[in-house]
């Protein structure tokens, strides 16, 4: 098996080395260290004792499938090796190398009662610093089988993760070791790829994603914003109107943010409505919210199109905790109606990364959207307690941002080039 892959010498260190009762592969994305992870994991199964169960934890079910399963039984990476990996779609067990492994899901708190009562001999962790905290110190007490091992891998997260400060730092006091991987520590991604993804990385990702650091962030989230830049009068004809994007508020501002993608390969930010009910004196109804979003959409003018108005976006994208307006856009027969994807941090790297290649530009008309950009910043106190949080103040037209452009990805990044097609 170790033949058939390129492995890098800090790879194959890794393997040999992975005799501690904890073991952890941190750093960049697409480094390598997966791969070694997964060798070392064959190689535990193989020789693991027959009494206590062996485990594979993820955020979910479909993680562990994808970030663990589907590369196990790749015959590219693993050769005949791969064809001793047997697992049906949704169960929640596989079989490798004749054993039988547990699949557990950790999204929260919760998932720490799948571990009660059993005994592990051998625990595989995908994604460790998104696994709950209390999930993780039962998991360690279920490893009681002697020589029992844990193998975790994770892309690095704020230096004050309880992953890095409690385990990681102090792996000379415990029986733990660790690797950190760097994107240029893998000999096996063309060189081309490697030079598009330090590209597209920008900021607190590229220093995370690419050089492997658990760095704090800090300060402005879009540094790269630059009014000079990404603010524009003149929109050029937009092919696709995706979406409208909202940020749904009763005393605090509501944001609906139009969404198109131009003929020049840019998406733009069209136009805006937004009621903010202390500003104006005037809370509204979702039904009156309803409305009023139906008359801006009907006065839309089109770009480099004369005097036609009037956008019929591809769906509308809302926030996923407002499901009375959600329900009231139902009745109102809003077709294509969609709670946005919040997950923040992808969401912010999308807009940010856009913002970085000049992929994305804003109308001058959106007021409400290009005020909030500049102020758009880091929580000083989440990041003590190694958590990365935009703080939640004047940020309702920024959500709406992120809410669009990461729903709709899928429909905008086929027409999108990449940081480095941009710079060729």
């Amino acid at each position: 098996m170790l033949d058939s892959l390129p492995l890098s010498p800090k790879q194959v260190r890794s393997i040999a080395h992975a005799t501690a009762r904890i073991n952890v592969w941190h750093g960049a994305i697409r480094s390598g260290k997966t791969i070694a992870s997964l060798i070392a994991f064959l190689i535990a199964i193989a020789a693991a004792p027959s009494s206590g169960l062996i485990i594979i934890v993820g955020r979910s079910l479909q993680t562990i499938e994808r970030n663990v399963l589907d590369p196990l039984q790749d015959e590219a990476l693993f050769g005949p090796v791969a064809r001793l990996v047997q697992h049906t779609r949704g169960a929640t067990t596989a079989v490798i190398l004749g054993r039988t492994v547990h699949l557990i899901g950790a999204a929260d708190s919760r998932a720490e009662g799948r571990l009660r009562g059993l005994t592990a001999c051998l625990a595989y962790v995908d994604e460790a610093t998104l696994v709950p905290r209390g999930f993780w110190n039962q998991l360690l007490g279920r490893l009681s089988v002697p020589g029992a091992r844990l193998f975790a891998t994770t892309n690095p997260d704020n230096p004050g993760h309880w992953l890095r400060k409690e385990f990681i730092n102090r792996q000379g006091d415990l029986d733990l070791r660790s690797w950190q991987f760097q994107l240029d520590d893998n000999p096996a991604l063309d060189p081309k790829y490697v030079a598009s993804l330090k590209a597209e990385y920008v900021g607190l990702w590229y220093r995370r994603f690419i050089l492997g650091h658990w760095v704090q962030s800090e300060g402005a989230i879009y540094e790269m914003f630059d009014a000079e830049q990404h603010v524009v009068r003149n929109i050029p004809h937009i092919t696709r109107w995706l979406c409208d994007a909202i940020d749904y508020g009763t005393v605090n501002p509501f944001a609906d943010l139009l969404i198109g993608l131009g003929a020049d390969q840019r998406l733009y930010v069209v136009s805006e409505y937004r009621h903010d009910s202390r500003a104006a004196r005037k809370q509204l109804t979702d039904a009156e919210y309803s409305a009023a979003r139906r008359r801006w959409l009907a006065a839309v003018p089109h770009p480099q199109a004369g005097n036609v108005v009037g956008v019929r976006p591809e769906w509308t994208i809302v926030d996923p905790s407002a499901a009375s307006f959600i329900e009231q856009l139902h009745r109102d027969n809003t077709p294509s109606v969609m709670p946005a994807d919040n997950t923040v941090l992808d969401g912010i790297r999308g807009v940010a990364g856009l913002l970085a290649a000049d992929r994305l530009r804003i109308h001058a008309s959106c007021t409400g959207l290009i005020d909030e950009l500049p102020g758009y910043s880091w929580d000083d106190e989440a990041a003590e307690k190694g958590e990365d949080k935009p703080i939640k103040l004047e940020d309702h037209s920024c959500d709406a941002l992120r809410y669009g452009v990461r729903t709709t990805e899928a429909l905008w990044r086929p027409h999108i080039p990449t940081l480095m097609e941009v710079a060729a």
